[in-house]
């Protein structure tokens, strides 16, 4: 990991920079510009809180806010992950011209996604004061909980960064994965309250995107202490997936520009 740390420090500048360009060329022909980054967001929110709480009956303390933390944690590890898997194939000229160490790709990316984050972030703040949810000191754990989602959605994008190179039907099968992940996580319901049981519990100790959105909605609305234990397990799934990824792409990223 020394190599990886050393190239992320070469390359930081280049990151942030390239990712500052794609957010300003996303907006660049939009009369609305930055401001969809934030009406996007609160339109799903309306949507899936008029759903699940009036047709379905949900009743969830908060529940606008509840839902829009949920879907903040989806967003960024849904276009981190979905985005990984062509990475380096749509930036082709890139990478057949000039050498840059592949997961500079997904750092430039997870910049980007997390400038985004950071807006829906704000956002749940202003939904928060809107909806009197109390303010406590448990909101503190908020900055344990975030590490975590960034380390373990990197270490599975450097992975499908790799094989979405060689394996075409990898992006396919990974949109349907999401999909299926998206029901079963928990984005408009709780898992605990609408299906209980073991069940509940296993699915929030294997399925780390539905964990981090529970352990989220815990310490900010409900004012209650995270599951460390579980938290600190995949921190370091995160960081061992992070390590196998960037291990892969250091030894086949040469041979990268001849499949694509």
């Amino acid at each position: 990991m020394k190599r990886f740390f050393k190239n992320v420090k070469n390359y930081w500048s280049y990151s942030l920079c390239a990712a500052q360009a794609e957010l300003k060329a996303e907006v660049a022909n939009s009369y609305l510009n930055w401001l969809w980054w934030i009406l996007d967001p609160l339109s799903f929110m309306v949507i899936y809180t008029f759903m699940v709480q009036i047709v379905f009956n949900a009743s969830e303390p908060f529940f606008p806010v509840f839902i829009f933390v949920g879907l903040t944690c989806w967003n960024y590890f849904n276009t981190s992950v979905s985005g990984s898997v062509k990475l380096v194939s749509s930036n082709k000229a890139i990478v057949t011209k000039v050498y840059v160490p592949k997961y500079i790709l997904l750092l430039v990316k997870t910049f980007k996604y997390l400038f985004k984050m950071m807006i829906s972030w704000a956002l749940v703040i202003i939904l928060m004061l809107i909806f009197k949810v109390p303010f406590q000191w448990t909101m503190l754990y908020w900055f344990l909980i975030m590490p975590v989602l960034m380390v373990v959605t990197f270490g599975i994008s450097t992975i499908l960064l790799h094989f979405g190179i060689f394996v075409e039907d990898l992006f396919n099968v990974t949109n349907i994965v999401l999909k299926l992940l998206f029901y079963l996580s928990g984005v408009f319901y709780s898992i605990g309250t609408r299906i209980g049981g073991f069940a509940s519990v296993l699915l929030l100790k294997v399925n780390p995107i539905a964990f981090i959105m529970d352990q989220s909605r815990n310490v900010l609305l409900y004012g209650k202490t995270p599951n460390f234990e579980w938290l600190a397990i995949w921190f370091v799934v995160g960081c061992l997936l992070s390590w196998i990824g960037v291990a892969i792409i250091h030894k086949y990223e040469n041979s990268y520009a001849k499949v694509i």
